[in-house]
């Protein structure tokens, strides 16, 4: 995928997203009581149109973040302003937008050679007969 469609699903995000504003949970004192400064973003999955690959990868990196709807929730509470949570949250999706849309590198294989290969047997034996001679001691 070319930076130019990535930047693309990332702006439809940011105009499909909708924004909720919850009064804080837990501890926090007065401010975190009375102020609803939390931010609850929703995106629809679906509606961003994202290619097979992104949107597996998308579900896997998710996790509980996406609804059994197709619903992305990402929440930033760790401020104490909407606009410092907001702009957290909306971060927050860009970076798992883009890591769904990055496919993994591809991992190379190692090659072990003969002589590898041979200690790395030899020193399995010798723990195996290590184990072995654990047992119950008869006094």
């Amino acid at each position: 995928m070319t930076d130019a469609e990535k930047e693309a699903v990332i702006a439809r995000a940011h105009a499909l997203a909708e924004e909720a504003f919850l009064a804080g949970s837990g501890p926090g004192g007065q401010n975190a009581n009375k102020v609803a400064t939390t931010v609850q973003l929703r995106v629809n999955a679906y509606a961003l149109r994202l290619p097979q690959f992104a949107f597996r990868r998308l579900q896997n990196i998710a996790g509980s973040k996406l609804t059994d709807a197709g619903e992305i929730l990402v929440t930033a509470r760790s401020h104490r302003t909407q606009d410092a949570n907001r702009g957290e949250a909306r971060d927050k999706l860009e970076d798992l937008l883009t890591e769904a849309m990055t496919p993994p590198k591809r991992r190379a294989r190692t090659r072990l050679n003969r002589v590898g290969k041979t200690q790395r047997l030899k020193a399995k034996k010798e723990r195996g007969e290590i184990k072995a001679r654990r047992g119950k001691v008869d006094w």
